[in-house]
């Protein structure tokens, strides 16, 4: 149940023998937190400035605090008041008044909190383990992503040396072979570092993203090394090449190294002609 406190204040009346009314009495209101709706309060009167701050009596262990604040503050607030003092963070303070917990939600007026009222300080257990594991977890995050920003910067270094070596064997020129390999290695080295970062969310993100840009750049260091060892056409434009046209071609065949037989035809002519029978005359 809510019960309003009301404050009248008596105008003065004037009696007008015009009209012969006498003033009426006007009270304004306004809506405190919570609900409750009260008297507005003039700001510029003292009385009022004196009520607005309580005096708490809060007891922690085997020591006792006193604590100035506005009755319209919650717990929280008076929480945060009690962490400077006490050293104890917010969340793991427990507020106990007249036996009860109370939220850190909850005004302390509308609890029932008053000027020299005792409350109870305890400290909770279950939200100092919950608070000691998320600071745990938030500087494994700040180490992973720490160190995800050193390999970056080194991969940055490394990626300049990448771009030179490219640029002088794209033109047909030739680097030394341990110069590649050594920036190979150093890559591998960085890739080995980014094995090694456990994370999550948005840092494992982090750390893919930079998994995959060393590994392009060893593979970009593959290529070059293999152009940069096979021999390039214009190193033999000086030397004389055999010109395979000027050289002759010897062509042999049998029928000059052995005598010639008169053809077939020739001989069967021959022989089958018939000899010209001449008529001779003799002589005594």
């Amino acid at each position: 149940m809510i019960r309003m406190r009301t404050k009248t204040s008596t105008k003065s009346m004037s009696e007008s023998s015009d009209s012969g009314s006498i003033g009426s009495e006007q009270v304004e209101w306004e809506l405190r937190p919570g609900g409750m709706l009260v008297q507005k309060r003039d700001p510029d009167s003292d009385g009022d400035r004196a009520a607005s701050i309580i005096k708490l009596r809060v007891k922690y262990g085997s020591s006792l605090h006193e604590i100035h604040i506005s009755p319209q503050a919650t717990f929280g607030d008076l929480k945060k008041l009690l962490s400077a003092q006490t050293g104890l963070h917010p969340q793991e303070q427990k507020l106990l008044f007249k036996g009860k917990e109370r939220d850190s939600k909850a005004y302390l007026d509308i609890s029932g909190v008053k000027d020299r009222s005792k409350i109870v300080l305890i400290e909770d257990p279950i939200n100092r383990e919950r608070r000691y594991l998320e600071i745990r977890k938030n500087a494994k995050v700040e180490r992973a992503s720490k160190s995800i920003c050193e390999v970056s910067l080194e991969v940055d270094k490394l990626a300049s040396q990448v771009s030179a070596l490219e640029s002088v064997i794209s033109k047909g020129g030739k680097v030394a072979e341990n110069d590649v390999l050594n920036l190979i290695e150093l890559l591998m080295t960085q890739l080995i570092k980014l094995d090694g970062v456990i994370a999550d969310g948005d840092v494992k993100l982090q750390r893919k993203m930079q998994v995959r840009r060393v590994q392009k750049y060893v593979e970009t260091l593959d290529l070059l090394k293999i152009k940069n060892s096979t021999p390039s056409l214009h190193h033999h434009r000086g030397v004389p090449q055999p010109d395979t046209a000027a050289v002759p071609v010897v062509v042999t065949t049998k029928w000059e190294t052995f005598d010639s037989a008169p053809a077939p035809s020739s001989l069967t002519t021959t022989t089958a002609a018939t000899p010209k029978l001449l008529d001779w005359e003799f002589f005594e």
